[in-house]
């Protein structure tokens, strides 16, 4: 029987844990963290080996194949000693991508993806298809793929859950932008994060459609360095594509072979010219799969961000409120800092799960300029970034972090809450600590 290794138990690891097991293999998790009780209850109704706070290596470098959270980094000894003994390590899109006839619909980018990824979902569920949603948001990709009922998969990807993958391949592409973002991944070399970033290329054919931001300076150099035998759709703001998507005269106008569909940006729920960008490519996902122009503008207008996960809440005096309360672990805040390009009021902490912040600490010395540590213990965070931010400060309450993000924030500055730790210490769940967070900067805009 063959062995399945996997390292993390978070939604994905799990998930493949499930997967690995219902199509027979001897399955075995292993978590250098804590896991939580809900996937602790799942792993042992299935009768799927775990640990946690540890990994015993004799029982990982004994699989025929690893299954790799992608927060874990290359760098770590255990994933150097699986790859000098060519254990192949994958990641769970990989896994399930083996084991699903759904058509794939993958998104990845710096920035953006998040948004591009449910609009694109919201389109294709409105207009009555069969469609879900996976990768980097919502629930595991390998867990909804055994049974595999669906007949279309929307996928967040991340430069990390592309780096391992190797045959997985997309029917529908989209690469929103490549800026230069985690390269504490990447040995500091731009160019090996480009490389990742275009992995989601790989195995696509000329039957194939690619959606990309053509003014996206890094994406159009490597454009001009390589080509691939799949159909291009550009989306462009400064200019008029004869396929692909244009903003023009205020007006979304995207074109697929014959069909053309328009769009006043005024009518777009979700503001700003990066979200023209990410609303043009979920569009002509919509018409490449053939979906009405009236079903489209419906479920234009109906969109909605998803409460607590990067949600705008408030501008005061030029400042930026962003609620990110579903950021329960140091994974989830890693994306959050790398969705913004202005400088940020970072309000952080809770009960800590054993989290190794050194993920984030390339990405907080470079982007934050005030950290706000808020939790009924702030040390450990006070310790490790002590040194590391400008300014530092502990508080025990959701008015006093809010008040305090205000004080120190500027015009063009983000106070972003993204807390890579549990509420319970001051709150009932990450929806209440949400909240509070929403009605603190609600009562900033009123006052």
């Amino acid at each position: 029987m063959k062995k399945i290794a996997i390292l993390g138990g978070g939604e994905s690891g799990v998930g493949a844990a499930l997967l690995a097991k219902a199509k027979g293999f001897k399955v075995f998790l292993s978590d250098k963290g804590i896991l939580s009780d809900k996937y602790k209850e799942i792993l042992n109704q299935n009768d799927i080996l775990f640990e946690e706070g540890q990994h015993t290596e004799e029982q990982i470098l004994d699989a025929d194949e690893v299954v790799k959270s992608p927060g874990i980094p290359d760098k770590v000894a255990l994933v150097q000693k699986l790859k000098s003994l060519r254990i192949p390590i994958i990641s769970e899109i990989e896994l399930a991508s083996r084991y699903t006839k759904a058509k794939i619909i993958a998104i990845t980018g710096s920035n953006g993806k998040t948004t591009t990824t449910l609009l694109t979902y919201h389109l294709l569920k409105n207009a009555g298809l069969n469609v879900g949603l996976a990768g980097n948001i919502g629930y595991s990709f390998a867990k909804q793929v055994i049974d595999d009922t669906l007949d279309y998969f929307v996928l967040e990807l991340s430069s990390f859950q592309l780096d391992n993958c190797f045959e997985f391949k997309a029917d529908i592409a989209i690469l929103l932008n490549i800026t230069p973002d985690h390269l504490d991944r990447y040995n500091y070399e731009f160019q090996n994060y480009i490389d990742s970033k275009f992995r989601i290329l790989q195995n696509m054919t000329p039957s194939d459609n690619f959606i990309f931001y053509q003014e996206s300076e890094a994406l159009a150099n490597e454009l001009t360095k390589k080509t691939f035998p799949i159909n291009y759709l550009p989306v462009s703001l400064q200019g008029k594509v004869p396929q692909g998507g244009s903003l023009q005269n205020e007006k979304l106008e995207v074109t697929y072979k014959e069909n053309h569909f328009s769009f006043a940006l005024e009518d777009l729920p979700i503001k700003g010219s990066h979200n023209a960008i990410n609303a043009m490519s979920a569009i002509l996902v919509a018409k490449v799969l053939d979906i009405e122009n009236d079903k489209i503008a419906e479920g234009l207008k109906s969109f909605k961000s998803v409460e607590h996960r990067l949600e705008p809440c408030g501008e005061v005096g030029g400042v930026k409120f962003v609620n990110d309360s579903k950021a329960t672990n140091v994974d989830s805040v890693f994306y959050a800092l790398g969705s913004f390009n202005d400088p940020i009021v970072l309000i952080m902490g809770g009960v800590d799960k054993g989290n190794d912040y050194s993920q984030i600490e390339a990405l907080i010395e470079q982007k934050v300029k005030a950290l706000i540590c808020m939790g009924t213990d702030n040390q450990k965070l006070l310790d490790y970034f002590g040194k590391k931010v400008p300014l530092i400060f502990s508080v025990d309450s959701m008015q006093k972090a809010v008040a305090l993000g205000q004080e120190i924030a500027t015009e063009g500055d983000v106070v972003l809450l993204s807390p890579a730790c549990a509420s319970f210490d001051l709150f009932k769940n990450y929806e209440d600590r949400g909240r509070q967070f929403k009605a603190a900067v609600s009562a900033l805009t009123i006052a």
